[in-house]
Formats: structure tokens, C-alpha cells, sequence
């Protein structure tokens, strides 16, 4: 009869996943590792790109300018002088934020013209050009021979799409955009100058606009199917409901009730922008800053930028120097305009099946 052999202590072979933690017999200082990260970031700081795409009117500058309270972007007054411009411009802007010691280099992309036109034809395919470009311009750095320490990021992490707040359903136009856009980086669309719906009309607005998206499979940020654990989807599940945030940006502040508020004013009274009873650009700080900014992150270069550099390596049949040997040439015009693969991969250590929509 075969006597099993209990594993000996000094066995190198690694223990089974199911194996429960060995007993420790005195701590050895892992918690530590928390404070190296956080010494790491400290001195390195942060990047963070967001782009801002809306009809003229609708505040995005005001709203980046409330997002971060600091003037990132300047606003322009409408001036009936100055001729509209005839075709879609993208401006970038950067600037460091630091607070409590941690820096915050944040680019901000604007995209004045966008829906201005009588014919908006294929007025994305700048928005989607940029994007990609930037994606391009990341996959040429980690193609070198000898890459840089850190590969300057200035791909786009997340697309904040500004809906007019006209009470009644998404237009063509925001349907063929968001349709284009979820596939090539994380959409988090909003109604803009919420204060000018009542609370009824604004809830109601919002349910056509969900419908809409659902009707027309528009995944937007977050997505339901990056959700990791219970946590998540709980916390995605609540913020998904109240998707798209009805905002209102200001950046002067007034006096209420003896208290210093950012909000607008008007003659009946002051849109306090950070009281939830107003409007809800509270949710929309915490989705982009507080709680998902690394998930945003996360996405863009796992799900967002790996089907690009997927789909760039696949065109490329060049392999000259062996295995793993790329030769890749820069990406001509028409397939920086061209839309995503229709397929959404899942992060890499998520061992499930792509879906489509």
C-alpha cells in the first residue's frame, strides 16, 4: 500500500493556487510597498488627456476651467467680427496642477467647429484622426531599438461629449459621433446647460438619451463589460443609471448664506455648480478625477490602444530579422481616419472572450 509523502519544508516547488496563505510568524514589511508607490508617484506625478467636443455655446471651456478649478483653458466671447471657422480645428493646451505635493500634467484638447456647419458630413473624422495619431505616434516609440525611459503619453484617455440640452432625443449627429468615437477611446457624454431644463424635462431627456444609446449599441464610459469584481460593477452600475451627467460649469464664484460657492448667477437666484439639488457636476468630477482616473488610464492603453497596435501590426506582413522583428511604417491619413475594429477586446488578465456589439 503507497503511503503518501507529506511535502517537504524546505520543497522549492511553488505552492497551488487553492493552498491557503502559510501561517506568518511575524510581519516582514509588505505594507511598505504602498508607501514606495506612493513616494514613486510623488516625484514622477501624473499625465492625464482629455479632449472636449461640442457645438460652440455649450461651456467646455468653463467646464474644464470648474473640473480643476484653475484657469486651463481661456474663454472666448462670441464676437459677430470674427468670420465662423469653415472646418473643424483642434487646440491643445497643457498645464501642471499641483496639490498637496502631487503633480498633474494635464492636456486638454478642444474642438471648436465641431456641429457648426450646415453640413457636418464626416465632421468626426478630424476628432478620429487625432486620436489616432496619437495612438500612432506612441506605438513609433515603442518600436525603437532604443526607447526613451518614458514614453511621453499623449494619447487621449478620455472624450467628454457635450449633448445641447434640447429636451427631446440625441440628434443624427451625436448618434453617428458617439457610434464612431466608443470604438477608439472612452466616451463620457454629458447635457450641457442643464439649467436651462426644469428637473422633469432633465430626467426625462436623460431616459431618451439612454434609450438612444441602448437602441443604437453606443457603449460608453464605463463600460459593462471591464467591470472586474462585485465592487465594481456595483459602483459602475449606479454611475451607468445617471449617465449622461446633467452639468452646469461656472468659474466665479458668489456669496450664499454666508458661504463662498462657485455657481452662476441669475434673477432668480444662483446656480450653486457642486450642490447636487442644482445640478450633478459633482458625479462627473468624481467619474474623471476621483475614482476612475486610472481606470481611464487603464482602458486607453489596454483595451483602446492595443486594438490599434493590433490592427497597425497585422497591415504590416514585414518581419525581415527574425521573430518579434517589426518594421513598421508610419500610418498614412486614411487609416488614422478610419474607425476602430468593431470588436472590443477585454484586458489582458481577464481570461474571457471578445464581444461585439
Amino acid at each position: 500500500m503507497d503511503e503518501r509523502r507529506s511535502p517537504s519544508p524546505c520543497s522549492s516547488r511553488p505552492s497551488s493556487p487553492r493552498t491557503p496563505p502559510s501561517e506568518m510568524f511575524g510581519p516582514v514589511g509588505i505594507e511598505a510597498v504602498l508607501d514606495q508607490l506612493r513616494i514613486k508617484a510623488m516625484k514622477t506625478g501624473f499625465e492625464f488627456n482629455i479632449m472636449v467636443v461640442g457645438q460652440s455655446g455649450l461651456g467646455k471651456s468653463t467646464m474644464v476651467n470648474t473640473l480643476f478649478k484653475s484657469k486651463v483653458w481661456q474663454s472666448t466671447e462670441p464676437n459677430l467680427d470674427v468670420p465662423m471657422p469653415q472646418t473643424l480645428e483642434l487646440h491643445s493646451v497643457t498645464h501642471v496642477i499641483e496639490e498637496k505635493g502631487l503633480k498633474l500634467k494635464l492636456t486638454v484638447t478642444d474642438t471648436p467647429g465641431f456641429g457648426d456647419q450646415i453640413n457636418n458630413d464626416k465632421c468626426w473624422d478630424p476628432i478620429l484622426s487625432y486620436i489616432n495619431q496619437q495612438y500612432e505616434q506612441y506605438l513609433q516609440e515603442e518600436l525603437l531599438i532604443t526607447r526613451q525611459r518614458h514614453i511621453p503619453d499623449t494619447r487621449v484617455h478620455c472624450c467628454v461629449y457635450f449633448v445641447p440640452p434640447t429636451g427631446h432625443c440625441l440628434r443624427p449627429l451625436d448618434i453617428e459621433f458617439l457610434r464612431r468615437l466608443c470604438r477608439t477611446v472612452n466616451v463620457v457624454p454629458v447635457i450641457a446647460r442643464a439649467d436651462s431644463l426644469t428637473i422633469e424635462e432633465r430626467d426625462a431627456f436623460r431616459s431618451r438619451i439612454q434609450q438612444n444609446l441602448k437602441t443604437h449599441c453606443i457603449d460608453v464610459y464605463p463600460q459593462k463589460c471591464f467591470d472586474e469584481d462585485v465592487n465594481d460593477r456595483l459602483l459602475n452600475s449606479k454611475i451607468r443609471e445617471q449617465i449622461p451627467f446633467a452639468v452646469v460649469g461656472a468659474d466665479r464664484e458668489h456669496i450664499v448664506n454666508g458661504r463662498c460657492v462657485l455657481g452662476r448667477k441669475t434673477k432668480w437666484g444662483i446656480i450653486e455648480v457642486e450642490n447636487m439639488a442644482h445640478c450633478e457636476f459633482l458625479l462627473l468630477r468624481d467619474l474623471l478625477i476621483r475614482s476612475h482616473l486610472q481606470d481611464l488610464k487603464d482602458i486607453t492603453h489596454n483595451v483602446h490602444y492595443e486594438n490599434y497596435r493590433v490592427l497597425r501590426l497585422n497591415e504590416s506582413h514585414v518581419l525581415p530579422r527574425g521573430p518579434g522583428w517589426v518594421n513598421l511604417a508610419p500610418a498614412s491619413p486614411g487609416q488614422l481616419m478610419a474607425p476602430g475594429p468593431g470588436k472590443v477586446r477585454k484586458r489582458a488578465n481577464k481570461d474571457t472572450k471578445d464581444e461585439e456589439c
